[in-house]
């Protein structure tokens, strides 16, 4: 059964070291091209029969280069990768392995929250976040402090359950289920549960302050 790339390129003569630059980079590696293929189509969701209509083949012989049961030719390879788009530069060095969680459990949110109040980090880990977003619990008299909070950017958020106290630049409102807020985060605010029920917010803020 033909797996790996090291005899890959003896199917098409016309692409050698000296007429194509792909070759210097993929005759040095050794990946299995079926398993690449399949896990990168599946990246973009992608089905065999939209990556070949998009591409221009078979589903057939998508089927059979992930089964490794035939090995293309760069210019069949390439012509495949078109359907995605991606590049045979790209395709080659890509790190399957290395891809940034997508994914998160609760217990792996970073509770960083203070006293009673519950704030919920996702991918706190994730180097050079564009964004937080929080998972706000406050318990029944629970508030952000007596000292308004102000830093860069801006902040949005939707109340999920329970009701919240926000003030924004001294003006106050209390939000229930299913309203929402948006403000420039330079201006003073503070968050306070006025109820005798928690309250759970889902927000963003951007540029990241946690």
């Amino acid at each position: 059964m033909i797996r790996k790339f090291d005899i890959f390129l003896n199917f098409d003569p016309r692409f050698t070291a000296i007429s194509h630059p792909m070759f210097n980079i993929m005759n040095t590696m050794s990946i299995d091209i079926g398993v690449h293929l399949k896990a990168v189509r599946q990246m973009y969701g992608l089905s065999q029969r939209e990556l070949a209509k998009r591409a221009g083949v078979t589903n057939g012989l998508i089927s059979l280069i992930e089964q490794n049961r035939v090995s293309p030719s760069v210019s069949s390879l390439k012509k495949v990768l078109d359907g995605i788009p991606m590049t045979l530069a790209d395709f080659f060095t890509l790190d399957l392995a290395g891809r940034p969680q997508v994914f998160f459990a609760r217990e792996e949110l970073a509770d960083i929250g203070t006293g009673s109040v519950e704030l919920r980090l996702v991918g706190s880990r994730l180097a050079k976040r564009s964004m937080s977003i929080l998972h706000e619990r406050y318990p029944a008299n629970a508030d952000t402090g007596e000292e308004v909070l102000t830093h860069p950017g801006e902040e949005g958020g939707v109340v999920v359950a329970g009701r919240i106290e926000l003030t924004v630049g001294g003006e106050s409102r209390i939000l229930s289920r299913g309203d929402a807020y948006y403000f420039k985060s330079s201006m003073p605010h503070r968050f306070r549960n006025p109820g005798r029920e928690e309250c759970e917010i889902v927000s963003a803020s951007s540029p990241p302050t946690f």
